[in-house]
């Protein structure tokens, strides 16, 4: 089929590329020039294991082009993905200026038949306006269909979660929109992968919903977790436990500073506030909220308290990204923690394997390590702010001989208490 792709950010790029590797012909359409010759040149605006060689090898196959051109881009798409940004606007809501815009080119463009995919994640009803204003900018009557297809990628694993996914998620209110996204997504239902077709509002509501109910799941076990300290329980052990019930499963009960990135702090916030708008009270996504914020700040007592006064105090940093594998910094609980330890007289060191370039563009007055030992000469502690497998398989012999103080302060929970205690590290974790 031929698809085209408007907005290369996270979501289009990796749909487009994916797409292109299932065997169909993709351009992927954006108005950062900038953005389109470094793409064509291989160079990616994000990072993502595995979305370069995929791009490359796709390129080169020709199932893959990327344009400035609207014109160029949808003229022969039989399918047109809108997956354009959705930022958070100051009321918490989704800002669909960018949604409606491109919905607005479209319906000046638009000559024959198209299906229009809306791919980011936009609040319920949002299909409706789409449709309403592709009509209105018709040039002459043209018949198209609007489909809901929210995306489920996780960051660090946004390849095999779009070619190996739970479920796919089709809203649709017409036949011939059913027919042509069942056939877009048949390669991937033959190998098992479910395809759900729904009503363009459910969908659009599914994304939210998911989103919502995982942050929840998060915030809850971290709530326990200092309930766990208190009593001396390990929460590790209590999630595993839980974990073990079907009806609850072991995903997301992980234990530690909170949740950022892109879609569980904006889409929490934007359900909010589209249940407020429509007289809908959101008393546990409030709750989910204000445990998320309050957890990453409880990480600041516990360096308080191994350190006393944070003033001229040095502290090693590993892990500045919202989450491993990847570079994106949206909403990571190190852009809460970093800023309240300087504004303590704190210095900072840091490393990251992939999101210190990232990271330059939100602190100022940090240093950066070309390794995680590098960082720790002459720390007085270790704090871990992001779970990188790496970090998992170091040597700590010599992270304890580089330390000036054998502080570790562990927001992720990434080594047992005995085996560090037993190596003579000071250590304090989460809900342990």
């Amino acid at each position: 089929m031929n698809i085209a792709i408007i907005g290369t950010g996270y979501v289009g790029l990796v749909t487009g590329t994916c797409l292109a590797n299932l065997g169909n012909n993709v351009i992927c359409i954006d108005i950062d020039k900038n953005k389109i010759d470094s793409l064509k040149n291989g160079v990616m605006p994000i990072y993502e294991p595995g979305l370069k060689e995929m791009v490359e090898r796709n390129a080169k196959e020709k199932r893959i082009s990327f344009t400035t051109s609207l014109k160029e881009g949808m003229g022969s798409a039989d399918i047109i993905f809108i997956a354009v940004g959705t930022p958070q606007g100051k009321d918490g809501s989704a800002d669909l200026q960018y949604v409606f815009k491109v919905a607005e080119d479209i319906g000046k463009e638009i000559d024959s038949y198209k299906v229009i995919v809306d791919k980011s994640t936009v609040p319920v009803g949002t299909a409706e306006k789409v449709k309403a204003i592709i009509s209105k900018n018709l040039k002459k009557p043209v018949p198209f269909d609007v489909v809901s297809n929210p995306e489920f990628l996780r960051e660090g694993k946004a390849i095999k979660d779009f070619l190996s996914p739970d479920r796919v998620v089709v809203g649709v209110e017409s036949e011939k929109a059913k027919s042509a996204m069942a056939k877009l997504y048949r390669p991937l239902e033959r190998t098992g992968r479910p395809v759900f077709f729904t009503g363009i509002k459910s969908a659009e509501m599914i994304k939210y919903a998911s989103n919502a109910f995982l942050a929840a799941k998060i915030s809850f076990i971290n709530e326990l977790s200092h309930f766990a300290e208190k009593m001396g329980a390990d929460i590790k052990v209590v999630a595993a436990g839980m974990g073990m019930d079907e009806r609850i499963g072991p995903r997301f009960l992980q234990a530690g500073i909170g949740y950022g990135g892109s879609c569980f702090p904006k889409d929490v916030q934007a359900l909010m506030r589209s249940m407020k708008d429509n007289s809908c009270p959101a008393l546990i996504l409030g709750a989910v909220e204000e445990v998320n914020e309050r957890q990453k700040l409880s990480l600041i007592q516990k360096i308080r308290d191994a350190l006393g006064s944070l003033e001229g105090k040095k502290i090693a940093v590993w892990g500045l990204a919202f989450k491993p594998d990847t570079d994106d910094m949206r909403e990571a609980p190190s852009l809460v923690i970093i800023p309240k330890l300087q504004e303590q007289g704190a210095k900072i060191a840091a490393f990251d394997p992939a999101a210190m370039e990232e990271a330059k563009k939100h602190f100022s007055g940090i240093a950066y390590g070309n390794d995680p030992y590098g960082v720790l000469e002459g720390a007085d502690a270790l704090v871990i702010l992001t779970e990188w497998d790496e970090f998992r398989e170091l040597d700590l012999e010599k992270v304890k001989s580089s330390l000036k103080s054998p502080n570790v302060i562990d927001g992720r929970n990434m080594y047992d208490p005995k085996e560090m205690k037993a190596m003579g590290f000071v250590y304090r974790s989460i809900g342990r």
